[in-house]
């Protein structure tokens, strides 16, 4: 496997589990009462969407263009 592609693979779960640790802290009760009182999630767990949502669509991004420029590459 290219490493390429190892490096999207990496960001894209990287980006998934970010978002998932993101979504479980936002719906934590300190963090809905801070949601609450000022409108908005607390830095962490902005920060956490944030880069989850980058490395998410980084990953997929290289994962499409690489699909793109060289198409399906199996071996067999």
């Amino acid at each position: 496997m290219p490493t390429n592609r190892i490096l999207a693979l990496a960001l894209l779960i990287l980006g998934l589990i970010l978002i998932f640790t993101a979504y479980q802290s936002s719906q934590s009760l300190g963090e809905q009462v801070t949601e609450a009182v000022t409108g908005g999630f607390t830095d962490a767990t902005a920060w956490l969407l944030f880069l989850g949502a980058a490395a998410a669509v980084a990953g997929s991004a290289m994962t499409g263009v690489e699909l793109l420029l060289f198409g399906k590459t199996t071996k067999k």
